[in-house]
């Protein structure tokens, strides 16, 4: 059986392929380093992260992108005996614009090299690209209209690539309005027995989300929705089955079974053990994902009507679903439990933020066995931080490291990081005292921006100090130990809640002025507001599921 999700955790809008025996599956990675996250799997039960598409910062430079912008929806596509891959860099999006710029690259192989971006367009976001049986290819994006009097999502465009040229040629023509759903985005052309299918997300990216299925004779439509639409979608269904189901792309095994790989999330309140219906009374307000957006695998089949239907009947995603006939069964992939920093490279877990992880600030070779950062701008820039993390990817977990660091003076930081965004993270950190200039160690809880410190700081003797992190459902709580000494309590437990979507998320006067798309990262800092860049060294990282 396939067990969902396939990719825990941060882990949103998945564009499959096969190639041969092969299946990949690339995810978004907003405003986090890498860009372009990909995983592989011959038997669509085990996934191991394989690549990432855009790995320098000629391709791509996320410097000042706000909270979850960056790269958006990718479509990953194989033809003509290359990969293709299509992204948006989405680089604002509070208020009534969004600032979207699609790009292409392509590759000869999964792992590369990939080439420069060759610009597209930026009249929206959710690109993909389809390659008809004649030759001929074609992008497909949703179209953002700013106007107050307009419903923003607005409609599907489609416009045909000229490869040889690497450009867009003639005219472009909206395809696809909507459902009644609305917010009609994430577009996927198949072509089968004649018919166009078009696959798209609706509803929003919520609890509404959605995948419509529609079809027609021509490419450029008009599209006939399926009578039974949506094809999936677990609004206003059980709760206990996954939420936010919606943003699919579909693929087809050797065998002609078809699968469709879609976001999904779990609510902590629905995962905890004391969660009980009262917690939707009201629809679904009060929900919290903490692990983000993620990926899931439902088995599809084609109807003697021509149209598609999950496997089992309903429209509601499942956790678990059969695997393919006829395969064998791979290894479940090992996962690296504890990193020493005993290698010269980063382990592909870990992602910066917005810039390449460089040796201007960060080494593994400096101090042998240790991972070094060098300190430099705030948990709240969105320009050069010293931060290196990776996805919480369970709700019940461990993170522990030692940290060797003596601050000169306040400005200079270093520790153990929940971070979901610069406005929502917390920081268990070792620091000095502003006017005697002891050694401190200090929690500090950021919450929609407004920085605090919940509990008095302690003082420390010099010697390295282990910090630690546990996160049991919805809640978690910062530990430290000095020496040889057990572990204490930092504080008292903080609410997971605040590290999810959902609390990342706010309007005001009919606008966001925030978004949540990404997921609870856990990782080691290091700060140096004085721009003197001292120096932090990280023994070992642990990430123990409980």
């Amino acid at each position: 059986m396939i067990q969902n999700p396939i990719l825990p955790g941060f882990h949103p809008d998945p564009s499959i392929c096969r190639v041969g025996k092969d299946y990949y599956i690339a995810t978004s990675t907003f405003e986090w380093w890498p860009g372009v996250r990909i995983h592989h799997s011959q038997d669509l039960v085990n996934w191991s992260h394989c690549a990432y598409a855009l790995t320098n910062k000629d391709q791509l430079d996320l410097s000042g992108h706000p909270d979850s912008t960056g790269i958006w929806a990718p479509c990953l596509s194989y033809a003509d005996n290359q990969f293709w891959l299509i992204y948006t860099d989405v680089r604002s999006l509070a208020g009534a614009y969004k600032d979207t710029h699609n790009y292409l690259i392509t590759a000869p192989s999964i792992h590369g090299p990939w080439s420069e971006p060759i610009y597209l367009n930026s009249s929206g976001f959710d690109p993909s690209l389809f390659h008809d049986d004649d030759g001929r290819r074609w992008l497909l994006n949703q179209q953002w209209i700013h106007h107050p009097k307009h419903q923003p999502f607005n409609g599907i465009l489609l416009q045909e690539y000229d490869s040889k040229n690497r450009k867009l040629i003639g005219s472009v023509k909206n395809i696809f309005a909507t459902t009644a759903l609305g917010c009609v985005e994430g577009p996927h052309l198949y072509k089968r027995n004649g018919y166009y299918y078009l696959l798209t997300a609706e509803g929003g990216t919520s609890y509404e989300h959605a995948v419509t299925f529609a079809r027609s004779k021509s490419m450029d439509g008009p599209y006939e929705v399926m009578p039974s639409n949506p094809l999936l979608t677990a609004h206003h269904k059980d709760p206990k089955a996954l939420q936010r189901a919606g943003h699919a792309s579909l693929v087809e095994t050797p065998h002609g079974e078809w699968y469709l790989a879609h976001l999904c999330g779990r609510p902590l309140e629905w995962a905890s053990p004391n969660a009980s219906k009262a917690d939707n009374t009201h629809g679904y307000g009060n929900l919290h994902c903490v692990l983000g957006r993620e990926t899931a695998l439902q088995q599809v089949q084609w109807r003697e009507d021509g149209w598609l239907e999950l496997v089992g009947g309903g429209n509601v995603p499942r956790y678990e679903v059969a695997a393919p006939k006829g395969l064998v069964i791979q290894d479940k992939p090992l996962t690296l439990a504890r990193d020493d920093f005993d290698t010269a490279e980063l382990n592909h877990d870990f992602n910066s933020l917005r810039i390449p992880a460089d040796a201007t600030w960060m080494s593994l070779t400096k101090r042998p066995g240790f991972l070094r950062l060098k300190g430099r701008e705030s948990l709240m820039s969105l320009f050069e931080q010293s931060l290196i993390a990776r996805r919480q990817q369970h709700f019940n977990f461990r993170v522990e490291t030692l940290l060797d660091f003596t601050p000169d003076n306040f400005q200079q930081m270093a520790g153990l990081v929940a971070y979901y965004s610069t406005a929502n993270h917390s920081y268990l950190h070792v620091t000095a005292d502003p006017i005697s200039g002891q050694r401190l160690l200090r929690l500090y809880v950021n919450r929609d921006g407004a920085l605090s410190e919940p509990n008095p700081s302690i003082q420390i003797a010099p010697g390295s100090v282990k910090l630690k992190l546990e996160f049991t459902h919805d809640q978690y709580q910062y530990f430290y130990a000095l020496a040889n000494d057990d572990w204490q309590a930092f504080g008292a437990p903080l609410p997971a809640a605040m590290l999810s979507d959902e609390s990342a998320t706010r309007s005001r006067d009919g606008y966001f002025y925030s978004f949540g798309f990404t997921g609870n990262y856990i990782g080691v800092a290091c700060q140096d507001l004085g721009g003197t860049r001292k120096a932090a060294d990280f023994d070992y990282f642990v990430y123990e599921p409980l």
